[in-house]
Order: C-alpha cells, then sequence, then structure tokens
C-alpha cells in the first residue's frame, strides 16, 4: 500500500523560503505522477503543481507559478517543492498525492490522484 509522508512545514516570514519533502513508499517511485496540493481554512483545495514520472515535465498553477519549484529525486523515492517569495496567501496545509493509474491526461486531474499525504502546515507571516 502506497504511503505519502510530507515534511518541511513550518512558520516563515513573507518574502522567505521553504522547501517542502514528500517520501514515497510501497510501490514503484518511479512509474507514478506527483502532485502538490494545498488548502486553506474555509476554502477549497486547490492544484500546486505536478512532476512527471523522470521529472521531465513539469506544471504548476498559476497562483505559485514562478516562485514554487516541483522536482522529484527516484533514488530517495522523494518529492520536493521549493517555495520562495513566499506571501501570507500562501499560509495553508500543503498536500503531496500520487497518481498510480495515469490515464493520458497533464497535469493530471485532482480526483485523478489515488493517494494522499497527511499534510504539513506552512504559515507565512506578514
Amino acid at each position: 500500500q502506497v504511503q505519502l509522508v510530507e515534511s518541511g512545514g513550518g512558520l516563515v516570514q513573507a518574502g522567505g523560503s521553504l522547501r517542502l519533502s514528500c517520501a514515497y513508499s510501497g510501490g514503484t517511485f518511479s512509474r507514478v505522477i506527483m502532485g502538490w496540493f494545498r488548502q486553506a481554512p474555509g476554502k477549497e483545495r486547490e492544484f500546486v503543481a505536478a512532476i512527471s514520472r523522470y521529472g521531465s515535465n513539469t506544471y504548476y498553477g498559476a497562483s505559485v507559478k514562478g516562485r514554487f519549484t516541483i522536482s522529484r529525486d527516484n533514488v530517495k523515492n522523494t518529492i520536493y517543492l521549493q517555495m520562495s517569495g513566499l506571501k501570507p496567501e500562501d499560509t495553508a496545509v500543503y498536500f503531496c498525492a500520487a497518481d498510480l493509474n495515469y490515464r493520458g491526461n497533464w497535469p493530471p486531474a485532482p480526483d485523478e490522484y489515488d493517494s494522499w499525504g497527511q499534510g504539513t502546515q506552512v504559515t507565512v507571516s506578514s
């Protein structure tokens, strides 16, 4: 069974940086498309970024494009989200997710992700 564990969240001042990690276990990581999502209190879940199996393709949500970078290490079975230029509106719980059965849509729709982590809190103070 696939398990995803996020880490790296915390409190940071506006303009600062954080790097989130998501450790994957229970399957063949290099076969899986991975994504990051976030959810702020009272708001719907928002797509942040996705990365293809070997990292050759990435895709970002409009609100984070140019500030966040998704990457993966298929040896360490881990994906990362490097966040720079953080804003208070980036405050949310960040989740990683795995699309275990890629259907050909790029990026995958949120409901195509099969496995989710428990989330890590990111708080950006003004």
